[in-house]
């Protein structure tokens, strides 16, 4: 994305109210567009297949299909929308499920409006919004799975030791400043294995390299 471009957002949450905060905030934006409103995760499929929109705003909470269904639906298409997912601090459960799904990010509810909109940025421009509280989920998710069905960790025969090292960093929420540092190397050799294993592994963006690090029993708590 460049300067000149225009984000196209869907917003996607069943209380209307919600909806028309962010759609007045968006339109005071020179760079972010409202493509479509959808208040249920039906209609969330729908336009973001006939609105072709650059990232869905999506509430993970709605009756009928939720926001993960819905979430699987749009991402599973080819070209699809970047979602960013409405969330609430009781509704942990979810957060594993919406990665799974495809999300590449999540907003809480009650932060600031300002904030959201920036939120919407950093997941337009290919970059993953995990904050290190939901890297915490995912390790406690990992380990409260039943021990008697234990699941077999990934193997990753095309990565390369350092790139193995880069990705367990990545599941540890490092940010490529950090990784740089703790591997003594350019902030732009970082960049590079991220590309490499993203391409190796076939995984969509930073969250999912996360969740690869976790199955491939990478990360431990």
């Amino acid at each position: 994305m460049t300067g000149a471009e225009v984000v196209r957002v869907l917003l996607v949450d069943d209380q209307p109210l919600i909806r028309s905060a962010l759609r007045v905030l968006i339109a005071e934006a020179d760079d972010l567009a409202v493509a479509g409103e959808a208040g249920s995760g039906e209609e969330a499929v729908r336009l973001a297949g006939e609105a072709r929109p650059d990232v869905v705003v999506m509430d993970i909470r709605m009756p009928g299909m939720d926001g993960i269904e819905a979430t699987r639906r749009i991402t599973g298409r080819p070209d699809s929308p970047r979602v960013l997912v409405l969330t609430t601090f009781d509704d942990d459960e979810y957060v594993y499920g919406a990665l799974r799904a495809g999300a590449s990010g999540f907003v809480v509810k009650d932060m600031a409006l300002d904030d959201i909109l920036a939120a919407i940025r950093i997941v337009a421009e290919s970059e993953a919004l995990i904050a290190p509280r939901v890297t915490r989920l995912l390790i406690e998710h990992f380990l409260a799975e039943p021990a008697t069905a234990p699941k077999q960790a990934r193997r990753l025969p095309a990565v390369t030791d350092r790139e193995r090292e880069v990705l367990t960093l990545i599941g540890r929420g490092r940010s490529n400043s950090e990784i740089a540092a703790d591997l003594h190397i350019t902030v732009a050799t970082v960049k590079a294995h991220v590309a490499r294993l993203l391409t190796k592994l076939g995984a969509r963006d930073r969250v999912h390299l996360v969740i690869i690090a976790y199955e491939a029993a990478l990360v431990s708590a």
